[in-house]
């Protein structure tokens, strides 16, 4: 009868024990599903982007960047009063004036980044070489009578001028812009940015 007893003692512990141990658990499910749902899990991607020097510097390799070239043709002539003739030197040039910007020039006040954008001030369009004309390409078109070498300059010059003054139009600038602003767009966004705003001063 003692044993019976005892038996039934160890029995009821054991299933006190697993009724507080199935209690313990439910608690502790419920302390970390509560715990799960007050935390708040924030992930943040970080849109800051930096312009190192390292790549100022391999803006600035790229030298003379050329956005527009024009190609021209001019025949330019000149006439000598003589006593009994009149002498006449006629040539004609070919040239192209290229405009674009020589970023050697440039530095890092040119540009300001905000997260993942960046602005860039750049300035009007320019001529990138002024020795334009192709002079292995120079053909004597007439010539009568003795010219010097000063005489030829004085025509190199005329030629030089009249074809800057066809080359170098408000049209031809605003379309150099127009070409630099999406080749400059397609740099910087190369570079990680997503949103790129060109400036011209």
């Amino acid at each position: 009868m003692m044993n019976k007893i005892y038996f039934d003692k160890i029995k009821d512990v054991r299933i006190i024990l697993i009724i507080v141990g199935i209690i313990v658990a439910i608690l502790f499910l419920w302390w970390l599903i509560r715990g799960v749902q007050q935390t708040e899990i924030s992930l943040e991607a970080d849109q800051h982007i930096d312009v190192t020097p390292q790549q100022i510097e391999s803006i600035r390799a790229i030298g003379q960047w050329e956005f527009l070239a024009i190609s021209n043709e001019e025949l330019v002539d000149t006439t000598r009063k003589g006593l009994f003739t009149d002498d006449h030197l006629a040539r004609i040039y070919y040239g192209t004036v290229r405009l674009g910007l020589d970023m050697q020039k440039m530095d890092s006040t040119w540009i300001t980044t905000q997260g993942d954008s960046i602005t860039m001030w750049l300035p009007r369009p320019t001529l990138l070489d002024d020795n334009f004309i192709d002079e292995a390409r120079t053909k004597s078109f007439h010539e009568s009578g003795r010219w010097t070498a000063h005489d030829r300059e004085t025509l190199y010059r005329r030629a030089q001028q009249r074809m800057l003054h066809y080359s170098l139009t408000p049209q031809n600038i605003e379309t150099a812009r127009k070409n630099g602003d999406v080749q400059m767009r397609r740099l910087l966004q190369s570079m990680g940015f997503q949103h790129v705003n060109v400036q011209w001063k």
